[in-house]
């Protein structure tokens, strides 16, 4: 994958068809948030959590993008008093385009990031991002993967192999789906069951529950169930509904 932290070269491409959306059901995400607060604490003491945070960059994407573009300051905020996060942005588009940035610790240096980037026709890469974090991970341990996207086009098989292998080096995958595609949900379940992470499904353009899904990851990444009990004990809503269901 090019590392790069400017807009790419255009690369023609034919535009998806974008899949028919199916309502997702509050108790997904319920559900979602409970298992992300009964995982394992990620993080030594002192240390800064690391988290990947890709996106399907896709023509069909421009909306949820820009959402994200908004959005990924929660999960620096979320980390900020739990002892720090830093993200790398890795996104694809385009016939074989799949890039990601440096490693950023400010919310504003990665909104300039995604502010940069245009989203384009192309098939989905997958398959590249998961090989990414792999590669990432035995460099420097990545505490989770954060995929958002709404289809995928590439042979299941395939991806289930890299998403074991990333399994095996204890990198959770959260994959959240936007819409309801099938063979997307398959593959992403799949993905999340093999590395130990979890799937959920949002409503396209449904920012408040995008948003809840990042803090909650942003949270586990920088501290685990530590993390979640502080945010409950500053009575942050979404902390309390999570330590509820844990009980």
């Amino acid at each position: 994958m090019a590392q790069d932290d400017d807009d790419a070269v255009p690369v023609p491409a034919r535009q998806r068809d974008q899949p028919v959306a199916a309502p997702s059901s509050r108790a997904e995400i319920d559900a979602f948030l409970a298992k992300v607060g009964t995982l394992a604490p990620t993080t030594e003491p002192g240390k800064r959590g690391r988290l990947i945070f890709a996106l399907d960059a896709t023509l069909s994407r421009q909306p949820t993008w820009d959402t994200a573009c908004h959005l990924q300051a929660d999960m620096f905020r979320e980390a900020a008093s739990i002892g720090g996060l830093d993200i790398q942005l890795a996104y694809y588009r385009g016939a074989s385009e799949c890039r990601a940035s440096a490693w950023v610790s400010q919310a504003e240096r990665l909104a300039r990031l995604m502010s940069a980037i245009d989203c384009r026709g192309g098939s989905t890469q997958i398959g590249k991002i998961i090989a990414h974090v792999r590669r990432e991970t035995q460099k420097v341990k990545v505490q989770a993967l954060v995929f958002v996207g709404d289809a995928m086009e590439e042979r299941l098989a395939h991806l289930c192999r890299a998403a074991g292998e990333l399994g095996l080096l204890g990198v959770p995958a959260f994959m959240f789906q936007e819409g309801g595609d099938p063979a997307a949900e398959k593959a992403f379940r799949e993905i999340a069951r093999l590395t130990r992470g979890a799937y959920c499904r949002f409503d396209p353009g449904a920012a408040h529950e995008l948003r809840e899904l990042l803090r909650a990851v942003a949270a586990y990444a920088a501290g685990g169930m530590r993390a979640l009990a502080d945010l409950s004990a500053r009575r942050d809503p979404g902390a309390i509904k999570l330590i509820e269901q844990m009980r």
